[in-house]
């Protein structure tokens, strides 16, 4: 009888152990259970303290610990703020569940002079189990001075994709494609030859050509209202490179640009633009070039576009109201904001985006974001 009545006590102190241990209380010899991981931001682009930051196309991110509640994800609780007097700087939040990343994309570039912008994320930012933002999230970076050339284009949301069309992506693989890849109006039965998978939440697909994810129209919330924001803001960011008056150079080189070396500035033909050979674009990291080509630009095969002197992919803006066709074995630099196709030709390259407003044909095609 004693035998058994010390057994049920020592099982009744188990039990007690086993409450105590989940509520995270100390127990004798047993130290203290840790507590549910709590939500942390890991990472931040641009990095804290950051020196000589672009003043186009940079937008501000915050990668998570933990999958965020979108519903938390706003402006009131991800801000920005320019130096001196802390001035808000208009925007638009938007939060991407797969990666676990909040962006906090400006409504324009930002202005350059080593200026000091800060970012702030509250604790009002919610776990999707309800558990707030560990402490507050604040960090600020300064930008580039400013460069010669014209104001860069901002391209709003478009600049989150590295290839963004309106009626077609088709690739003949196998490619190579870092960054995000989207498509609309169109269906994402239009996005061909990446082999997707849809992931079970059903907003985005992966593939294995791809690093990055693949967004379309007809996926599930939040994705149309992203991709409807994202061509809204290539349309608008085509408009404003079309829109540059007083160009630098009109008309230059009649349109032949082979063996050519472009300084920074704006660019204007009122004819098609063609590269036979070799086009240096020499300038430096801060500097600007915008191409504005009324009618085609075509690369011959195994052509380059090269950068010298500092300049950057992402600083070069080249709009063209017909088809943009890159030779096979050719390499390309800069955003292209094409009114029509893009094409690349098999094994061509691009570093840079491709922005069209009806389809991107690929083959077998290296792509890589600035």
């Amino acid at each position: 009888m004693k035998k058994m009545i010390g057994s049920r006590m020592y099982l009744v102190l188990v039990a007690i152990i086993g409450v105590l241990a989940i509520a995270g209380c100390s127990v004798p010899g047993g130290g203290t259970t840790p507590a549910p991981d709590t939500l942390t931001v890991v990472s931040t682009s641009p990095a804290a303290s950051a020196l000589g930051v672009a003043i186009v196309g940079t937008t501000i991110t915050a990668t998570f610990s933990k999958d965020v509640d979108p519903a938390t994800m706003v402006a009131a609780n991800f801000s920005v703020t320019q130096a001196p007097g802390a001035v808000v700087v208009p925007g638009a939040v938007t939060y991407d569940v797969p990666s676990k990343v909040a962006t906090f994309t400006p409504t324009h570039n930002l202005a350059g002079g080593s200026t000091v912008y800060t970012a702030t994320i509250t604790t009002a930012v919610k776990d999707t189990a309800g558990t707030s933002l560990a402490a507050p999230k604040v960090w600020s970076f300064t930008t580039t001075s400013v460069g010669l050339g014209p104001l860069p284009v901002n391209l709003g949301t478009a600049g989150t994709f590295v290839l963004l069309a309106k009626t077609a992506i088709n690739n003949i693989p196998t490619s190579v494609i870092t960054g995000d890849v989207g498509l609309s109006p169109a269906a994402e039965t239009y996005m061909t030859g990446f082999s997707e998978t849809l992931a079970l939440s059903g907003d985005y697909a992966t593939a294995p050509q791809v690093t990055g994810f693949l967004y379309a129209a007809d996926m599930m919330a939040p994705t149309p209202v992203k991709m409807v924001t994202a061509v809204a803001d290539m349309l608008t960011a085509y408009t404003d490179a079309a829109g540059r008056t007083t160009p630098d150079h009109l008309n230059i080189y009649a349109g032949s640009l082979g063996g050519q070396t472009l300084s920074p500035g704006l660019y204007k033909w009122g004819t098609a633009v063609s590269m036979a050979t070799d086009v240096t674009i020499s300038g430096g990291a801060s500097d600007v070039w915008i191409f504005q080509v009324t009618g085609a630009v075509t690369m011959a095969a195994s052509t380059k576009v090269i950068l010298v002197g500092g300049a950057q992919a992402k600083n070069i803006f080249w709009q063209v109201t017909g088809a943009t066709t890159i030779g096979a074995a050719s390499h390309m630099a800069g955003i292209i904001l094409g009114q029509t196709t893009v094409t690349l030709g098999a094994g061509a390259s691009l570093t840079g985006r491709a922005l069209a407003q009806t389809q991107i044909v690929l083959s077998g095609n290296t792509v890589t974001q600035p």
